[in-house]
């Protein structure tokens, strides 16, 4: 979490720096935007820093599932809802997410079960929530917005406390998505012991590694745990396409996160414009 923490610290210094420049010349209605995002961004910067104290007062050995809560003396473990498993996902994950691949993730590394037909109205109930308390809760499920259209992006999920940056996807979002989820998912692995990575777990890091060339080794040995994973490997082999991809993937990203903040309301930051006004926000000012 720490790298959304700095980043959103960046966000808040240039956003100060911009209010200062909007105030010299005389632009109330810029300070009054610039501030406004500042203000928010100063929420996302305290609801990730509570949530980044809360994982470090966990017991180290609990690891990475750590789903299930005690519900209090001789009462047996509570469910997290719905919404709080998907962001212990999404903050596993780092980048936007299907619900089936959140599901994925979740049996794998997190406790029970989390269907992703669970997750098909989850969206709207958030954005809901949101129009008619904004700022309540400490982060919402949102969708990813288009760097087009400034749109929501059909089936993919963020946490409205990442950057806007890291919340929008472009032509090579999804394998630029792929190859970092791959490295996050290689990372949470390496923190479970070799000897108790459930099965599921395993799975999704062959999943990963047939499908990033130079991920697997020439010829793999099957176990009898089944075809093993080299971390090492598929950190290596992720991390050097991810280098041929990321620069250009980052500027389209921030080219439309620019846009946004011109074009769209609070609101539409977090849940997308409408597509009625797609043609207005294809438009470069």
């Amino acid at each position: 979490m720490q790298e959304h923490l700095d980043a959103l610290e960046e966000r808040m210094q240039q956003l100060q720096q911009a209010m200062r420049n909007a105030q010299l010349a005389r632009d109330s209605d810029q300070v009054k935007q610039l501030r406004a995002e500042l203000r928010r961004t100063q929420r996302a910067w305290d609801a990730l820093f509570e949530q980044t104290e809360e994982t470090e007062e966990t017991p180290a050995g609990d690891g990475a599932r750590r789903t299930l809560a005690e519900d209090g003396p001789g009462q047996g473990p509570v469910m997290l809802p719905a919404r709080e498993q998907v962001h212990q996902v999404l903050t596993l994950l780092a980048v936007p997410a299907a619900p089936k691949l959140i599901s994925t993730i979740h049996e794998a590394f997190f406790a029970g079960a989390l269907a992703p037909s669970r997750l098909t109205s989850l969206r709207r109930d958030e954005e809901r929530s949101y129009r008619s308390a904004p700022g309540a809760r400490p982060y919402y499920l949102c969708p990813a917005l288009t760097s087009d259209l400034l749109s929501p992006a059909r089936g993919l999920l963020t946490v409205s406390t990442w950057p806007l940056e890291q919340r929008i996807v472009g032509p090579l979002s999804a394998r630029v998505h792929f190859l970092t989820s791959a490295l996050n998912i290689a990372d949470a692995a390496e923190r479970v012991n070799g000897d108790t990575l459930p099965l599921p777990a395993r799975q999704l890091l062959l999943h990963y590694a047939r499908n990033i060339p130079g991920a697997q080794p020439l010829a793999p040995q099957p176990t009898a745990a089944g075809t093993p994973v080299d971390l090492a490997l598929l950190r290596r082999a992720a991390g050097d396409e991810l280098a041929l991809h990321a620069d250009s993937d980052t500027t389209t990203r921030t080219q439309a996160a620019a846009r946004a903040r011109h074009q769209l309301d609070a609101a539409g930051l977090l849940f997308g414009g409408s597509f009625q006004s797609a043609p207005r926000l294809r438009t470069v000012p």
